[in-house]
């Protein structure tokens, strides 16, 4: 009981935070998400902020873990008029065929995934040849940077407030490799306090 409490109250804060945390990533997520095509997939999409950077025309389908989740879900599809379907599950049992998306969407994501090395070959499995890995994500600072440091000192109490995330994790270094044939990735520094810097690019399959 006390775990659907907690998922519920994780809903509600993602809500109501996520247009402040939108308004620093809005130019990129526009310039990644706009010209995907096709049938998209995104793992762990929260309360949905991403959907108003698809085209309309997309095929949009959200992995999302959290049940208390999918009413917001529904909400931002509606409104940004896609008619998406939402599933319950896990990044790292991806519920779709071999070789049967164009495009895979991760952002904020990777750093609360229970087996990201499992999830990203997922994400490599139901992509076509040519596919995209689209990923938006804040990861570890530079090793033995006193920003790392810090990363490692705050990571218990982060962990236990932000559904596990992980403040100090590689996910550069793992997504380079999960085995995509071409990985573009670029650092940001956006002002997310102990979780910068941050990652956006493309893997391709």
């Amino acid at each position: 009981m006390k775990r659907g409490l907690g998922k519920h109250a994780q809903a509600w804060a993602m809500a109501h935070v996520s247009p402040h945390i939108e308004r620093m990533m809005a130019e990129r997520k526009r310039d990644l998400l706009g010209s995907l095509r096709g049938d998209v997939v995104e793992i762990g999409p929260g309360t949905g902020p991403n959907l108003r950077y698809y085209a309309r025309g997309v095929r949009w389908r959200g992995v999302e873990p959290n049940p208390f989740m999918h009413r917001y879900l529904r909400e931002a599809a509606r409104a940004a008029g896609h008619e998406g379907e939402v599933c319950e599950g896990a990044a790292e049992a991806l519920p779709f065929e071999d070789a049967s998306v164009d495009a895979v969407v991760s952002t904020l994501v990777l750093c609360s995934v229970g087996d990201v090395r499992a999830a990203l070959k997922e994400t490599v499995r139901v992509l076509r040849m040519g596919g995209q890995f689209v990923f938006f994500e804040h990861v570890g600072a530079a090793k033995g940077s006193w920003r790392r440091r810090g990363q490692a000192l705050l990571g218990p109490a982060w962990r236990a407030m932000a559904d596990g995330c992980r403040l100090d994790q590689d996910t550069l270094e793992l997504i380079r490799g999960a085995g995509f044939g071409e990985v573009r990735a670029e650092e940001l520094r956006l002002r997310f306090g102990p979780a910068s810097p941050q990652i956006v690019g493309v893997a391709i399959k």
